[in-house]
């Protein structure tokens, strides 16, 4: 008798297993025409080309059955800045738009949160803090620029890229390096070099003129944007992942049927395991292609130098994120935020903001 109560289980499960891709299919079909703009992430990078065009202009005309259709253009290819990004997006400019969060945190220090210089090294810890952090960046977004937050990615890790080569931090001491957020700024402030503040396009010839001696930006990102032919080697202490936060214009989101509210929701979880995934592999692929060596799929066979992290320059970089770092951000973003960063990523990371 158990035998046949087992066997029927089996059954219904393996029926239901068989009817939930018909059922989604059936779903996709119901869903009504439309058609969003989105502007996205800089052309070169590896987070546009690998994950972010392909999922507006391939997977989601395919989950919704051609029902639904995205015009994505990056936003270099439009000539934005993107620090106008969530401005844009809460005049509705477009109806979803892709940003570095941390280039918003000159209009909000919490945009930082989770991707403070040097605060995490590996892809995993990066995403389970920006985990932590997301309730916190959505309530800003819905409260101060009507718009929600849908999903939250990655780069390889953000790593400078000089002329000549250095032997750690300490040489970096008088030299001006090209950044792209405030964080990066206290870290660089407590090795004694000069931040500069410059446009991702902008870095090539810059470097090649030596306006910057070095410039930070992902280990991949500067391969695929042709930095290999401006720099000589690559010091590969990590200062973020340049954390990718993808948003919809909040009176597009209410506007929508709750059908095609869920439809999006599902996609985005399957986006976002993507994005960290390419994370991973990106930043596997940097080390091969930035010398030479293979796989290299993902960018451009390079003659670099890749130095070498020793233990007391992680030392330097774990002193550099407890003190200055974590300590001028903290002031920024003000006593109630530092709490919040402290209940929520704190655990995660091990560590905690000064609290005044």
């Amino acid at each position: 008798m158990r035998d046949a109560h087992v066997k029927k289980r089996v059954l219904l499960g393996a029926a239901l297993a068989a009817l939930l891709p018909l059922l989604g299919r059936a779903a996709a079909q119901d869903l009504p025409k439309l058609q969003f703009k989105a502007v996205g992430l800089n052309g070169p990078t590896v987070a546009s080309t690998v994950d972010e065009i392909p999922f507006w202009r391939n997977t989601i005309p395919q989950a919704s059955n051609g029902a639904i259709t995205v015009d994505i253009t990056p936003l270099d290819q439009m000539g934005i800045d993107d620090k106008t990004m969530l401005r844009l997006l809460k005049l509705g400019v477009m109806d979803f738009a892709s940003m570095d969060i941390s280039k918003m945190a000159g209009d909000d220090p919490r945009f930082e949160g989770c991707d403070l210089a040097g605060l995490t090294l590996e892809p995993d810890k990066a995403r389970a803090a920006c985990k932590a952090w997301a309730p916190v960046l959505d309530q800003q977004m819905q409260k101060n620029w009507n718009a929600k937050l849908l999903a939250i990615g990655g780069n390889p890790p953000q790593v400078f890229w000089c002329r000549s080569a250095i032997g750690g931090l300490d040489d970096l001491k008088g030299k001006k390096v090209r950044v792209f957020n405030n964080t990066m700024r206290d870290f660089l402030q407590g090795v004694g070099a000069t931040a500069v503040s410059m446009a991702f396009a902008e870095v090539v010839p810059a470097l090649n003129n030596g306006v910057v001696d070095c410039a930070v930006t992902g280990s991949l990102s500067g391969n695929t944007a042709g930095w290999t032919e401006v720099t000589k080697s690559i010091y590969p202490m990590s200062l973020g992942w340049s954390i990718n936060a993808l948003a919809v214009n909040l009176k597009t989101w209410n506007s929508m049927d709750p059908k095609v509210q869920a439809f999006f929701l599902e996609q985005m979880k399957a986006y976002e395991d993507k994005m960290w995934e390419t994370v991973r592999q990106a930043t596997a692929q940097a080390e091969t292609c930035n010398t030479g060596r293979q796989p290299c799929t993902m960018g451009k066979p390079a003659d670099m130098k890749i130095l070498e992290v020793t233990p007391e320059e992680e030392a330097k970089r774990k002193s550099l994120v407890e003190g200055p770092v974590l300590s001028n951000w903290a002031k920024r973003c003000g006593t109630e935020c530092a709490q919040a960063w402290n209940e929520k990523v704190g655990p995660v990371v091990g560590l905690k903001a000064p609290v005044r």
